[in-house]
């Protein structure tokens, strides 16, 4: 999270159109490598490799809980960090497609909120997905269950951002 003009801002990115997850919105992150000690570790070198945020910049203010995906089973470890805001995002393009960032008191409105019945190969009938809208895209699944619990925290001011 950061601060751009007075408003708490999430920082998104929009994978590219490859692999299980290809064009869905996230947050920087991937697997563990051999180098990482914690899953800390993980993600400041995730972050640093897919946008460029440099480990020693990143304040980390909490470890958020642990979210499985329900179709892979990942066991995804969220950090939520106060970031220092560029004037311009550098991301590694044959990961990231677009970095997006996206105000918290816009994903806190009740338009932002949408919800649909979604067919997917795994199961056998259509399932209803929640979402945030964020511009033409759509942030769900894992990273919705990560955002929803976090948004009123935010919007309460319970991290000095």
């Amino acid at each position: 999270v950061f601060r751009r003009g007075g408003r708490v801002t999430l920082l998104i990115v929009r994978r590219t159109d490859f692999g299980i997850h290809g064009g869905q919105l996230a947050f920087p992150g991937g697997k563990p490598l051999n180098g990482d000690e914690t899953m800390l570790d993980t993600a400041l070198r995730e972050a640093r490799e897919e946008v460029g945020i440099e480990p020693s910049s990143v304040d980390v203010l909490a470890e958020l809980p642990v979210i499985e995906t329900v179709s892979t089973g990942y066991r995804i470890y969220p950090f939520l960090g106060r970031i220092k805001p560029v004037d311009r995002w550098w991301f590694d393009e044959r990961e990231v497609a677009e970095v997006i960032e996206v105000a918290v008191e816009d994903l806190a409105r009740p338009e932002a909120f949408g919800e649909s019945m979604e067919k997917f190969d795994r199961y056998p009938d259509p399932i209803r997905i929640e979402f945030y809208k964020v511009g033409p895209h759509r942030l769900w699944g894992a990273s919705y269950r990560i955002v929803t619990p976090l948004l009123p925290r935010l919007l309460d001011g319970e991290w000095d951002v």
